[in-house]
């Protein structure tokens, strides 16, 4: 009996770790960096900075490649996006670096 639980349990370590592996890849091919300060895009379109950590999150609800996490600039409830920083214009890049979320929920 011992020996399924640990076996189930080895299982589901190596299940969540191929999740945090696949979300850093997916990061890593849409934002062009594993993950930290992330410049995002809200669905109405603001540009803000927040911290994109793989695997993890305390101030938004994961849904997949999305969050939905609170707005900043227009202060509302949204799914944000990861942005490469090289494909903003330089006046984009300002205001998301200019506007960052709360560090801690």
């Amino acid at each position: 009996m011992r020996d399924g639980r640990a076996s189930r349990r080895r299982r589901a370590f190596a299940a969540a770790g191929a999740g945090v592996l696949v979300e850093a890849a997916a990061l890593r091919l849409r934002a062009g960096r594993f993950g930290g300060h992330v410049p995002v895009r809200c669905r109405a379109g603001h540009l803000f900075t927040t911290i994109w950590i793989p695997g993890g999150s305390m101030k938004a609800l994961r849904l997949g490649w999305w969050r939905v996490q609170r707005c900043p600039v227009g202060a509302h409830w949204s799914l944000v996006t990861p942005l490469r920083r090289s494909e903003l214009s330089e006046d984009e890049a300002r205001a998301a670096a200019a506007t960052r979320d709360t560090r801690i929920p």
